[in-house]
């Protein structure tokens, strides 16, 4: 297997007696068709690791079909938030074997037809998300190397397979792949299977392979569930480039494509992609900055760029300071956050000072650098949008707006001088995308933490029972993009009902809030409801807006339950954001 940062399989078990008050409970069945007991208690172990106590429907294994189109059957008596489908190759090539050769040609085409199959059948009844799995290749040795220029061979089959089930996922928003086949690239075949197990137990994964499994099934459902790294922060000297840029001189680091610098430039190159699929890229070293910056500047070899790094830390003080400014600057939790160093020493300080940050503990050798990381899989994701790749501007643009504010003594001044516009309009094609993910990403500015994905957003939108807008703001240093959405529920004739009310970080204290509430009221008193209704339903990450009600004027009626008349209402305080046509 990969070296994958986590316990052995005996070692992870150990985490099932431990005492699981206070953990957020997951709903999950698990669909096999081989013995899957073992890969139940490894990701309920894995949970546990994670804070996530899974309440776990295992069915009778080799019993996916009868589960998912029997109507009755305990699978939607269960109504768990998430269905895994375990299938094995070694099934799949019972069923390729037993078909005439003539049959055989379209074998990937039926079985991915089969996939859409279930998926709809299971989403038909329940709101819950499918994650299935791809299929391990393997050569039967059949056609040998002539396997790939015949469609008739079992090797051929599985590859279009794979490549089905892919398509098929990005066409159904609720369904995530659980990518075994590329987890097995790594070591190969023989590493996940373990034939003696197969044949005395029907257990198609060794136990070698089942943490990473496990590990792999609570990487989606973790970003499924909007907890999932946001920012990968670099030290410098022999982490983004070898050598010590203040002795060696930029002459002398090592990057580019010869030794040990190639280790280093692919790093680097890593670190760009991550940037470009809207991983946010900061900087933390012990060293003085104009030095610092120099190779990103002037290095031929470097790959990234100071425009690629949204904050950028270089002096002689501590890295845990240096740490936690770079935090409040971006304004994500820390355990959104990944932090790189050579030194086990900086490590370990930032380990123990900042515990929900990611550290990883490189190897001693850069040329393995990159191939751990990769194998930790830090940065899953279950959406991905044209926006992302904007994010790094977007900070940049943010610390320039936070520069311009230290020469105002006057708030109102500031905001003025931003000459903020804000575009206001109904859920469309174009943003429901932007909208569903930030429904799954947002932890803070989230009231009430309800997750819609886009075929639920989609359907929100079409529907007479509610209202949507979607909130777009400008200013002169740039463009924020969507930052805000409402979802108005109408649940009566004189009451609307504010399902979700989301918002980015990054326009806090812009005037968005009552820019949005105003909106919303404006829109009540248009169509004759008398009350607008909310909720704040408490998590560990919304902290920020337990008292988001109170402060606009709302009046409290129970526990998390708020009312505002809508007749007579009026802004607490001046807008200073314009409004533009769509």
């Amino acid at each position: 297997m990969p070296e994958i940062d986590l316990k052995d399989f005996t070692t992870l078990l150990k985490n099932l007696k431990k005492n699981t008050d206070g953990f957020k409970t997951i709903k999950l069945a698990v669909l096999a068709d081989s013995a899957s007991q073992f890969a139940v208690k490894a990701i309920k172990a894995t949970g546990i690791e994670h804070g996530i106590k899974y309440d776990v429907f295992e069915a009778d294994y080799n019993q996916i079909d009868r589960q998912v189109f029997d109507p009755t059957s305990e699978l939607y008596e269960f109504e768990p938030e998430y269905v895994l489908i375990l299938r094995s190759t070694e099934k799949l090539i019972k069923q390729f074997y037993h078909l005439p050769g003539n049959a055989r040609a379209n074998f990937a085409l039926d079985q991915a037809a089969g996939t859409a199959d279930l998926y709809r059948q299971i989403t038909d009844k329940l709101n819950a998300k499918v994650i299935i799995n791809t299929y391990p290749e393997h050569n039967d040795s059949v056609f040998g190397n002539f396997s790939g220029k015949t469609n008739l061979s079992f090797p051929y089959q599985i590859k279009r397979l794979n490549l089905g089930l892919m398509d098929l996922s990005q066409e159904q928003r609720n369904l995530f792949l659980l990518q075994l086949d590329s987890l097995l690239a790594y070591s190969g075949y023989a590493a996940g299977f373990d034939a003696k197990m197969y044949i005395n137990g029907d257990m198609v994964y060794s136990l070698d392979l089942l943490p990473a499994l496990a590990k792999n099934v609570q990487d989606i459902i973790q970003a499924a569930s909007g907890t999932f790294k946001k920012c990968l922060i670099l030290d410098l000297d022999n982490t983004t480039w070898g050598g010590i840029i203040g002795d060696d001189g930029i002459e002398g680091i090592q990057i580019g494509d010869l030794g040990i610098g190639k280790a280093f430039s692919e790093l680097q190159l890593w670190a760009l992609e991550l940037k470009k699929r809207g991983i946010i890229l900061a900087v933390s070293s012990k060293n003085t900055e104009e030095i610092a910056k120099e190779p990103f500047e002037k290095h031929p070899d470097m790959k990234l760029r100071l425009t690629d790094i949204a904050v950028f830390m270089a002096n002689w003080e501590n890295k845990v300071d240096n740490l936690r400014h770079i935090q409040s600057v971006l304004n994500i939790s820390f355990d959104s956050m990944v932090f790189l160093d050579d030194n086990p020493f900086e490590r370990e300080m930032v380990k123990s000072a900042i515990p929900e940050l990611t550290v990883p503990s490189l190897p001693e050798d850069p040329a393995e650098y990159l191939p751990y990381l990769r194998s930790l899989n830090l940065f899953e994701t279950v959406s991905f949008t044209a926006e992302d790749g904007q994010r790094t501007l977007q900070y940049q643009e943010e610390a320039q707006r936070s520069s311009l504010q230290k020469s105002f003594t006057n708030e109102a001044e500031f905001l003025q001088s931003l000459e903020m516009k804000a575009v206001i309009k109904p859920f469309d094609k174009f943003t429901i995308p932007r909208i569903a993910q930030l429904s799954q990403r947002s932890n803070q500015f989230n009231l009430r933490t309800i997750r819609y994905t886009e075929d639920g957003i989609r359907a929100i939108a079409a529907s007479d029972e509610y209202f949507t807008f979607s909130f777009n703001l400008t200013d002169k240093f740039g463009d924020y993009g969507l930052i805000a959405f409402v979802i108005l529920k109408k649940k009566n004739a004189g009451t609307l009902f504010i399902d979700s009310w989301i918002m980015s970080c990054r326009v806090l204290k812009r005037g968005m809030e009552l820019l949005t509430l105003t909106t919303i009221v404006d829109l009540a008193q248009k169509n004759g409801f008398k009350i607008l209704e909310g909720e704040y339903l408490p998590t560990p990450k919304n902290g920020m807006v337990k008292d988001h009600y109170e402060k606009l004027g709302f009046s409290a009626t129970g526990e998390g339950k708020w009312e505002l008349a809508v007749d007579g209402y009026a802004p607490a305080n001046k807008l200073y954001i314009n409004t533009a046509e769509a």
